[in-house]
């Protein structure tokens, strides 16, 4: 039975005395007919895929448009200068997320989480805090496993494709995602409430976002937003942490963000009809890259 609901997921969590990952674990068992073994070997497969995408990432490589490519080394030797205002984890979540995000761009190999375009903010906050924490190999599969939970749900009862819900289904669930798997990485006695409520504030702040790729490419904006949705994820999930609450409840936060993406007009929705790629500049844009490759 896949997962409907964050609702479900604290309910079995109360039922059989399992942590959040341990469901979702159970749950890829079940509705892939795989043994725990097979399910974590998987899952252990995604995580080395995100290292050797980080670890490969020289800064070199443009995209086909020319459009992407660079700001990922740009923001490393940023810091490496001692000039970011952020500093220390969060700067590097940001060059993290910028990095994987024009892998993406560039067609490197990258881990959609839950989507290519979406790629970069799962790893942007769990690649740097590996090195400011020491954090098993165990550790890590058990957020993801948390990440994984979280997608499903927000997957079966809104949407996680810019084509149907805008750049919230994308970069708002990826962040929720990396917020949720944040709390489980530091989860004290209440780590499904602070999960839930992490999850719900990463999507109330990034709702509404539209998707409007300028050319239909997704580079601009679309690798910038992987930034925000990163360091979203990281405040949300302090937030959480600290105790604060979401006053509207998880599973109502993503209905709410169903609905919204439903309501969005077309051209706020993956057609580059609107939004940024229907400016000026973006138009130009539009027309250069088509004579240039000549469609």
């Amino acid at each position: 039975m896949a997962l409907a609901s964050m609702k479900e997921i604290f309910e079995r969590m109360a039922q059989n005395g399992q942590e959040f990952w341990e469901v979702v674990l159970a749950d890829d068992m079940e509705e892939r007919q795989v043994s725990r073994e097979a399910s974590m070997a998987k899952m252990l497969t995604t995580w080395r895929a995100m290292q050797e995408s980080a670890d490969s990432y020289t800064g070199r490589k443009r995209s086909v448009s020319g459009l992407v490519g660079g700001d990922g080394m740009k923001m490393r030797q940023y810091n490496f200068r001692g000039c970011a205002m952020t500093g220390g984890y969060v700067s590097e979540v940001i060059a993290e997320a910028l990095s994987m995000a024009e892998s993406n761009a560039c067609m490197r190999r990258i881990v959609a989480a839950p989507t290519a375009g979406a790629c970069g903010v799962l790893p942007a906050v769990l690649l740097p805090l590996c090195k400011y924490e020491e954090l098993t190999q165990h550790q890590l599969l058990e957020a993801l496993y948390v990440a994984a939970g979280i997608g499903e749900v927000i997957a079966r009862k809104a949407s996680i494709a810019g084509a149907s819900g805008g750049c919230q289904a994308e970069i708002g669930t990826a962040s929720a995602m990396a917020a949720g798997a944040l709390v489980a990485l530091r989860g004290g006695e209440n780590e499904g409430e602070q999960i839930g409520h992490a999850v719900a504030m990463a999507l109330k702040n990034l709702m509404g976002l539209v998707c409007d790729p300028v050319a239909g490419l997704v580079e601009v904006p679309c690798v910038k937003r992987n930034v925000i949705g990163a360091v979203n994820a990281v405040s949300a999930a302090d937030m959480a942490l600290a105790g604060i609450e979401s006053r509207i409840p998880v599973d109502e936060v993503i209905d709410a963000m169903g609905e919204v993406g439903r309501r969005m007009p077309v051209e706020f929705r993956e057609t580059a009809l609107g939004g940024l790629a229907a400016t000026p500049t973006g138009e130009r844009l539009k027309r250069e890259l088509t004579a240039r490759h000549g469609n």
